[in-house]
């Protein structure tokens, strides 16, 4: 006979109920097959799978074993109810020995065993229930009567002297089976509202798992990108310096080489000179006037050295009273280079860093001006001379060819691309969501709610609030970058050509979400977006 604390053993930890089809874990704790395959399911993502019980954890989805003496247990002693004796409820009227009861009477607030029910009175005061200890529960407190009514006012069980003479007279009251169903009605639908908000709630987890492991991947390839980034820095930077003190041995080299050669043509003047004056020295000392005299005249050879250096002569015996110089240090040129290649190296590397991920922007048809088409993937707005006819709305741009993004930027580093002509008319930029969508205040560029880039005439030029700064030459692509620092307040123009050229940036400090804002006449502009970034040639 199962005792209460051996159907606690059988309880499931996860549904608290007793075992269904009972399966075991390596770790030995045992579960419902259906409520640990749903603990499990909700592991996978994490790719670590965990026992509700001692917490062992395994990389693997651990196997499920059947474990057959709990099957047998359940089988045997639950699957039918407990008997009477097991509750302890007895017949009150076997004195000898405990016998267990069938049904309890009410009236009389005593069970009764088979043998007394069959002689017990079967008058309407007289109701049986199931077999219960306390009975006094199930009467009223102050008429002693058995409650049959439910007074929906008091929320109260009552017996029918309170209905009729009681202070519920007068009351709504309702057969107990009545208000029973109707209880259970609404907690049916109670139930169903909780199941659907438990539903909702598991779904909301799941896409929060969802986004959690994005972060997560996001942030491991924005980690690889750094470290690589930081890896061609360095790769660079050591380029940088063996090419530099390469330039700076060559000339080292260079400069030593001629200095050794000036230096032994030097030594052989001093030598010839010091021959010279011995021979000098020699005619000096004679005391042989006829010698003297007949050697040749040796002083117009100081004359002739002297006249070679001053006339600046290469020969053997010239340029020694020229003056010598320090040595130079290292080409003045080459380290000028070196350091516009630091710079160009320097310029890269922020540009790459500047950007995360291309802004994924399409045209909102609803702010298209009438003469201008919009592409079916709203990438691509041109002008045209046919009116579109579309319905006029606060939205829509009324005297200008223009056209925004549906999306806005509010945070972030961003940036898009867009193919333009190098022919007509164009405008490309950014403004405010509250910009103006008629008058000439809805003209981008003429009001302090947009910035652009424009092209008139052959002319290139960017406006803000109406002031306009020509470029000083001619975008020769047919590619430009817009990108935007929203935190730092910068908006900034690229051309794509090779190298990237920079244009101009805009800094202010922005107070509404910034959308793409295009203005086309007699030209198109296509927004196209780049998987793989830009790289300097080399």
């Amino acid at each position: 006979m199962a005792s209460a604390a051996v159907r606690d053993e059988l309880l499931c930890s996860i549904c608290l109920s007793t075992y269904t089809d009972p399966v075991m874990l390596r770790c030995g704790h045992n579960f419902c097959r259906v409520c640990i395959h749903r603990l499990l399911d909700t592991q996978d993502e994490a790719g670590v799978y965990s026992c509700p019980e001692c917490r062992e954890e395994s990389q693997e989805r651990p196997a499920l074993m059947r474990c057959l003496a709990l099957c047998n247990i359940m089988e045997n002693f639950l699957i039918t109810p407990p008997t009477q004796t097991e509750a302890g409820i007895f017949c009150t009227y076997c004195v000898d020995s405990p016998v267990p009861a069938a049904k309890s009477c009410l009236h009389c607030e005593a069970s009764l065993c088979e043998k007394h029910l069959r002689v017990h009175s079967k008058s309407a005061e007289h109701v049986l229930c199931e077999p219960s200890a306390n009975l006094g529960s199930r009467k009223c407190s102050v008429h002693k009567k058995i409650l049959e009514y439910y007074c929906t006012e008091d929320a109260a069980c009552i017996c029918v002297s309170c209905s009729l003479a009681g202070e519920h007279r007068g009351h709504r009251v309702e057969m107990l089976d009545e208000a029973s169903e109707k209880k259970k009605e609404r907690l049916r639908n109670v139930l169903q509202k909780l199941i659907t908000r438990r539903g909702e709630t598991e779904e909301r987890v799941r896409s929060l798992e969802e986004r959690r492991r994005k972060a997560q991947e996001k942030a491991s390839g924005e980690a690889e990108r750094v470290t690589a980034l930081c890896r061609d820095i360095r790769r660079q930077l050591d380029d940088l310096e063996k090419r530099v003190l390469s330039e700076i041995s060559r000339q080292e080299k260079e400069e030593s080489f001629s200095l050794s050669a000036l230096m032994k043509k030097l030594e052989i003047q001093k030598d010839e000179l010091s021959r010279k004056m011995r021979h000098m020295e020699e005619l000096c000392n004679m005391t042989d006037p006829l010698t003297v005299l007949q050697e040749p005249d040796t002083g117009d050879l100081c004359d002739n050295e002297d006249t070679g250096g001053h006339d600046g002569g290469d020969g053997d015996t010239g340029g020694h009273n020229k003056p010598l110089h320090d040595v130079d240090g290292p080409d003045v040129a080459v380290i000028s280079d070196t350091l516009r290649t630091l710079c160009d190296i320097i310029t890269d590397i922020r540009r790459r860093i500047y950007v995360e991920d291309p802004a994924d922007i399409l045209l909102d048809v609803n702010t298209a001006a009438n003469y201008i088409h919009i592409s079916d993937d709203q990438k691509t707005a041109t002008g045209t001379q046919e009116n579109q006819n579309r319905p006029e709305t606060l939205q829509r741009f009324q005297e200008y060819n223009q056209v925004m993004s549906r999306r806005g930027f509010s945070a972030g580093r961003h940036y898009w691309d867009v193919e333009i002509s190098r022919s007509g008319g164009w405008m490309v930029g950014m403004c405010y969501p509250s910009i103006d969508r008629r008058g000439q205040q809805s003209y981008i560029g003429y009001n302090n709610k947009s910035w652009c880039l424009r092209r008139s005439y052959n002319k290139y030029s960017v406006i803000h609030d109406s002031k306009e700064i020509r470029l000083p030459h001619i975008i020769s692509c047919n590619r430009v970058r817009i990108c935007l620092d929203y935190g730092a307040g910068r908006l900034s123009f690229y051309e794509l050509c090779e190298p990237i050229r920079h244009l101009h940036t805009f800094t202010a400090s922005f107070t509404e979400p910034l959308h793409a804002v295009l203005c086309v006449y007699n030209s198109a502009i296509t927004i196209s977006r780049e998987r793989t970034g830009w790289k300097k040639p080399s």
